[in-house]
C-alpha cells in the first residue's frame, strides 16, 4: 500500500488546493497517469502518479487546501474496499437544506455524501493543528465514485522525480467550475414527511448535484420550481431564473461571484488565494522597496506595422503568430545591450548590483486565475522566428493556466502589453527581482506630422518604469529612446 504525498512545491510555497480528482476509488492506474489537478500560488497543474495499482482512497476532498507532505491518495494492489453508505442527516438539517437531505420516500434511496464526516481527517480534527480548525489527516476521506479514468502521460519517469513533477504552478483567486456532466441527477426529499403538508415538489425533486449547489448558494428552494429539463429535471437555468426573475439571460458559468449574486445581496466575497494572493504580495513588496520612476514616449509605429504584415507572409513565419509585440520584444533585447543596467538586479543584502549577461524576457499574461509573468529563457540568443514561436507558446500555456514555476523564475526584464485591451499607457510596477518593465500601449490610427505634413499614422505609447537605485534618468531615457527608434524604423536595429 502506497500513500502519495503532496509534493514539495518549492520556491517558498508550502501548500496547495485540491481542485479536481482525475480518478475515482477502484480505478486501476499506471505510473505517470494523471491523478489530480492542484492549484498553488504559482499555477494550476496536474500531478502524475509515482505508483501503479488500484485507487484505494482519495484522502483529501476537492476544494480543500493542504500542506506539502500531506497524504492525498492511497494506492495499493487488488480491489478497493467497499464504501459504507453515510448515515442519514438529522431531520432539522435536511428540512432546511434539500441538497443535503435524502429520504426513503417514493422509492428514493439515501445517497452517500461526498465526505465521511465521521472521519476526523475530513472534518479537520486531530492534534498538531496547523490552521484554526484543521489538522493533519490520518484517514481517508470517502467520496462518491465519479465517472472518468486517469489520463495517461506518454513519458515514464522515476517515482521520486514524479513526486516533484508538475506540482509547482500559480493558482487563482477562484475555485474551478463544477462540471455538471459527471454525476447523475439525484432525488432530494425531506427527511420527515407529513402527508398533510405535501406539495407536488416535495415528493421527488430531480436535479444534478451542481444544480443543487447553485440553488443553495442562491437561496432557491428547488421544491418551488417547475422543472424544464428532460425527465422532469431542474436545470441551472431554472434556478437562475428563479433567483433573478427580472433578467432574461442566465449568469455566465465559471463566475462564482456573479452566480452567487441575487436580488437580496449587495456584496459578495471571494477568498484571497493562489495567483491573486501571490501577485498582490509581490506588487506591494516591489512598490515599497524599489523607488519607481516612469517615463513615456509616443511613437510613430507605421513602419513596424508594415513590417508585421510582410512577416506574416514570409515562409520562416508560417507557423508563427506575428504581432507588433514581437518587434517590440526584439527592440528591447537590442536596446538592453546598450544599457545593461536595465537588465541588472539590485542585491540589497550583498550591497551589489548584479549584471546579467543574458535576457530572460518576461511577458505579463492575464489568465482567469490572475496575472502571471512567464519568461522566455535566453531570449537575446534567439532569432526573430525563434523568439516569435517562444512568445506564442508562452502566452498559450499561460492562458490555459498551465504555466510552471520554472517558466516564471529568473526573469530579468518584463513587457506588459496593455494595448490588447485598448489601453494607451500606464505606470507599471516592476516585477520583483528585476530593474525595469515596459508597458506597450494600443497602436491607433491618429493624425501625425510626417515629413512636414499631417497624415494618418499608426501611433503608440511606450511607458518605462525603472528602479532609480541603479537606473538613473539618463540610462532609462536612452533605453526608451533606443526601443522607440526601432519601432519607428525597424532598420535602426542594425545600428544597435
Amino acid at each position: 500500500m502506497n500513500e502519495y504525498k503532496l509534493p514539495d512545491v518549492g520556491e517558498g510555497l508550502t501548500e496547495a488546493e485540491i481542485v479536481t480528482w482525475k480518478v475515482k476509488v477502484g480505478d486501476v492506474i499506471k505510473v505517470n497517469d494523471i491523478v489530480v489537478e492542484i492549484e498553488t500560488a504559482k499555477s494550476l497543474v496536474e500531478l502524475p502518479s509515482p505508483y501503479a495499482g488500484t485507487i484505494q482512497a482519495l484522502l483529501v476532498p476537492e476544494g480543500e487546501t493542504v500542506p506539502v507532505g500531506t497524504p492525498i491518495i492511497r494506492i495499493g494492489e487488488g480491489a478497493a474496499p467497499a464504501e459504507e453508505p453515510a448515515a442519514p442527516a438529522p431531520a432539522e438539517q435536511t428540512e432546511s437544506d434539500p441538497y443535503l437531505g435524502m429520504a426513503e420516500k417514493a422509492g428514493a434511496k439515501a445517497v452517500p455524501t461526498d465526505i465521511d464526516m465521521s472521519n476526523p481527517a475530513a472534518t479537520g480534527g486531530g492534534e498538531n493543528q496547523t490552521l484554526v480548525g484543521y489538522g493533519p489527516r490520518e484517514a481517508a476521506a470517502k467520496r462518491r465514485p465519479r465517472r472518468g479514468a486517469a489520463s495517461p502521460v506518454s513519458d515514464a519517469g522515476a517515482a521520486a522525480q514524479l513526486q516533484l513533477q508538475g506540482a509547482f504552478a500559480p493558482g487563482g483567486a477562484t475555485s474551478a467550475d463544477v462540471v455538471e456532466g459527471d454525476e447523475e441527477a439525484v432525488p432530494a426529499v425531506a427527511a420527515k414527511h407529513d402527508p398533510a403538508n405535501d406539495r407536488p415538489g416535495d415528493v421527488r425533486v430531480l436535479a444534478k448535484p451542481p444544480v443543487r449547489k447553485l440553488a443553495k448558494d442562491l437561496g432557491v428552494d428547488l421544491r418551488a420550481l417547475v422543472p424544464s429539463g428532460p425527465g422532469g429535471t431542474i436545470t441551472r437555468d431554472d434556478v437562475q431564473a428563479a433567483a433573478n426573475p427580472d433578467s432574461s439571460a442566465s449568469a455566465p458559468r465559471g463566475t462564482d461571484a456573479v452566480s452567487r449574486t441575487n436580488r437580496g445581496e449587495r456584496e459578495t466575497r471571494e477568498p484571497i488565494k493562489g495567483v491573486r494572493k501571490m501577485m498582490a504580495q509581490a506588487m506591494v513588496d516591489s512598490a515599497f522597496t524599489a523607488p519607481h520612476v516612469t517615463e513615456w514616449i509616443t511613437v510613430d509605429a507605421t513602419r513596424t506595422m508594415k513590417l508585421v504584415e510582410r512577416l506574416k507572409g514570409h515562409r520562416d513565419f508560417r507557423d508563427v503568430k506575428v504581432s507588433p509585440l514581437l518587434v517590440l520584444a526584439k527592440a528591447v533585447l537590442l536596446a538592453a545591450r546598450r544599457t545593461p543596467e536595465i537588465n541588472a538586479t539590485w542585491d540589497d543584502r550583498a550591497q551589489e548590483v548584479v549584471f546579467k549577461h543574458y535576457v530572460n524576457l518576461g511577458i505579463a499574461a492575464a489568465t482567469p486565475r490572475g496575472l502571471v509573468v512567464p519568461n522566455v529563457k535566453d531570449a537575446d540568443a534567439m532569432s526573430l522566428p525563434e523568439l516569435g514561436r517562444a512568445i506564442n507558446e508562452l502566452t498559450k500555456v499561460a492562458r490555459e493556466g498551465k504555466t510552471q514555476p520554472a517558466e516564471m523564475a529568473g526573469g530579468t526584464f518584463t513587457i506588459t502589453n496593455v494595448g490588447v485591451f485598448g489601453v494607451d499607457a500606464g505606470t507599471p510596477i516592476i516585477n520583483p527581482g528585476e530593474s525595469a518593465i515596459l508597458c506597450f500601449g494600443a497602436v491607433r490610427k491618429q493624425p501625425w506630422v510626417h515629413n512636414g505634413k499631417i497624415k494618418v499614422r499608426d501611433i503608440t505609447t511606450l511607458a518605462l518604469s525603472f528602479d532609480h537605485r541603479l537606473v538613473d534618468g539618463e540610462k532609462g531615457s536612452r533605453f526608451l529612446a533606443d526601443v522607440a527608434a526601432v519601432l519607428e524604423d525597424p532598420g535602426a536595429a542594425l545600428l544597435l
